[in-house]
């Protein structure tokens, strides 16, 4: 089992490490990935972080904020994987909460992944993508994946929605949740992350610590501690999950 599990940032990163360590993973090696073939001083190199146990592993690589830098960095992640190739591509950070649904420092794993924002605004409201003809705007995921991870973790489960634009506001939060009744969380990069590791027939996964309610921006509101607390538990716990899991099940 090969897993390539993808943050935003190195805090993210650095709380899954420390949960695969309580699973008994060993830190294996660090490769430093500059994206660009011709980058220069200024652009930033990644360490993609090798963990392994038993024949397992679980590389950690965090690929920038948001779904175009999330669907690049995965991209360049997976097109350097040596044989044998990666079994499952997971997204996973922190993220927003829905109230009533994902209480802060909670826990919650994608049942499919929509890119909320991604279409076309009009005098009768948002259009997905979809529907103007140009695409896919959101991904279904493997169904008994996703619940054996929810149970494992005592996550909510539902869909995930990627934005560009963190929402900041009521009439914001009211709106997503009308279009889509089944939300849970909110992020800036799983829909990236679904259409890079989509490009290699791979499955992928969103999970997310609840970081912040959905709704009103109020920073003195945070919980980004408590968050990466549960980020550390829920890495802590999956590992067995993955493990027992065949991609033949997705």
């Amino acid at each position: 089992m090969r897993v390539l599990v993808v943050t935003a940032v190195a805090a993210e990163s650095d709380s899954v490490a420390a949960g695969l360590a309580v699973a008994g993973y060993a830190r294996l090696d660090e490769e430093v990935i500059r994206r660009a073939p011709f980058a220069g001083p200024e652009s930033s190199p990644s360490p993609l972080t090798r963990y392994g146990r038993a024949g397992h592993e679980i590389h950690v690589y965090p690929a920038g904020v948001g779904p175009a830098a999330a669907a690049a960095g995965t991209a360049v992640a997976l097109g350097r994987a040596q044989d044998p190739g990666y079994d499952l591509v997971i997204s996973t950070g922190i993220g927003g909460g829905f109230p009533g649904v994902a209480p802060l420092g909670s826990l919650v794993v994608s049942s499919r992944i929509v890119a909320a924002d991604l279409g076309a605004d009009s005098p009768d409201g948002f259009i997905p993508v979809a529907e103007l003809g140009f695409g896919r705007d959101q991904v279904h995921l493997s169904v008994p994946l996703g619940r054996r991870v929810m149970r494992a973790l005592g996550a909510a489960y539902g869909t995930v929605l990627t934005v560009t634009t963190a929402t900041g506001t009521a009439e914001r939060a009211a709106e997503l949740l009308a279009r889509h009744p089944s939300a849970v969380a909110e992020a800036m990069e799983g829909f990236g992350v679904a259409e890079a590791a989509d490009q290699y027939g791979l499955p992928v996964l969103e999970v997310r610590a609840i970081s912040n309610s959905i709704g009103p921006r109020d920073r003195s509101a945070w919980r980004i501690g408590d968050a990466l607390a549960a980020l550390t538990d829920a890495f802590g716990k999956l590992p067995p999950v993955l493990e027992s899991w065949t991609s033949h099940e997705h």
